[in-house]
């Protein structure tokens, strides 16, 4: 097949298959400023119409003779151009994928197991944390009633100033919209 051939059947007329493909032209249009979902829908659609034409060209494969030569080569250029497409558009995106969930993927399993294992490994750390916390409370607590049962004016006097010093903070965390916890409101994107 000569270039001419190959030019006219890759870029949006008949793919062989008696499908207009119209969509690549519309993808290649895209500016780098493009959002990022627009973006990975785009991907995401160019996924799907590579597979669809790699089941295509199977069908075409499996029951091949010489009258089904011109729609073979017809869909390997449709194939080859949306697989160009497809780099193309993955440029734009920027997704970085845990080498950890492509090993479970190269091993057969299933990358939900990663999500699994980040999740139920988050969950341990914070009952460590909770537990360390708590146990900081618990003698803090431990501590004020020691104190206070040895020097009762000096405890009275310092819960004054913490509850006065909370009280302020609490104004100031109002008037700059923070969180009781001491992070500050951050509006989400829309």
């Amino acid at each position: 097949m000569d270039s001419s051939q190959s030019s006219t059947l890759g870029t949006g007329g008949s793919g062989g298959n008696g499908i207009v493909s119209s969509q690549t032209n519309d993808t290649r249009t895209a500016t780098p400023n493009d959002d990022p979902k627009q973006n990975l829908t785009q991907v995401i659609n160019s996924i799907q119409k590579t597979l669809g034409l790699l089941h295509q060209l199977y069908l075409t494969v499996s029951s091949f003779n010489a009258a089904s030569q011109l729609p073979l080569l017809q869909r390997l250029n449709s194939l080859v151009s949306e697989l160009d497409n497809m780099a193309k558009l993955s440029e734009k995106c920027n997704i970085q994928v845990p080498m950890e969930v492509l090993n479970l993927i190269d091993d057969g399993k299933n990358p939900d197991e990663f999500t699994r294992d980040v999740l139920n490994s988050c969950i341990a750390k914070n009952q460590v944390t909770k537990g360390k916390t708590d146990a900081f409370k618990s003698l803090r607590k431990h501590l004020l009633e020691e104190l206070e049962q040895t020097f009762p004016d000096e405890v009275e006097s310092y819960r004054e100033i913490r509850a006065s010093s909370a009280a302020e903070f609490k104004r100031l965390a109002q008037s700059q919209s923070m969180l009781p916890n001491g992070d500050v409101k951050v509006k989400t994107e829309l």
